[in-house]
């Protein structure tokens, strides 16, 4: 079970702000998927978290941030990549977005599958494609190294996981050093 950390605030409600998002997706009707731990949490890892992770495609971004500013999220970040929010209220917490497009959102979206998040359906990518957007995530913050790693970790030992697909991820990413780390370490 996905656990929430208490602020000095409140709580971030998981429900609350899923149901936020689930809206502004309704909109459009356009695919979206949880990352990060919420997503890690339909595979059987649980830990705590302060913040929602998301996919969406990057065509959906400029409405996307507007309607999260509209219900009171304020944008801290936005790329073409990536974008995070925080709203006023904990309740609402913090939402953070990966963007993705071409290829890799048609193969994204076409392999999720479904799960249930706070009593909710909701799609999930591959675990595969889990540990690639954790190498990414890496890469571009070299501080997230541990934790990423020990998900990537986890996300390998679970069944029928395409490793050489994983090893694939690192190569690309001038990382394989640690993905021979989690190997060794087995």
């Amino acid at each position: 079970m996905l656990r929430s950390i208490r602020g000095g605030s409140g709580t971030l409600d998981f429900s609350r702000a899923l149901q936020t998002v689930e809206a502004l997706f309704a909109r459009r009707d356009r695919p979206w998927a949880l990352a990060g731990a919420a997503a890690l949490s339909a595979y059987g890892l649980s830990r705590a978290t302060q913040d929602l992770d998301f996919i969406a495609e990057l065509e959906v971004q400029e409405e996307l941030v507007e309607g999260l500013e509209a219900v009171g999220y304020r944008t801290l970040h936005r790329s073409a990549g990536y974008s995070n929010h925080l709203h006023a209220d904990a309740a609402g917490g913090r939402l953070d977005f990966v963007y993705v497009r071409g290829e890799t959102s048609r193969r994204l979206f076409e392999a999720c599958r479904t799960s249930s998040f706070s009593g909710r359906p909701v799609r999930v990518p591959r675990p595969e494609h889990l540990a690639a957007m954790k190498v990414q995530a890496m890469k571009n913050d070299p501080d997230r190294r541990l934790q990423d790693l020990a998900d990537v970790r986890f996300l390998l030992g679970l069944p029928g996981i395409d490793e050489e697909e994983v090893r694939g991820y690192f190569e690309r990413a001038g990382l394989l050093r640690d993905f021979h780390e989690i190997k060794r370490s087995d």
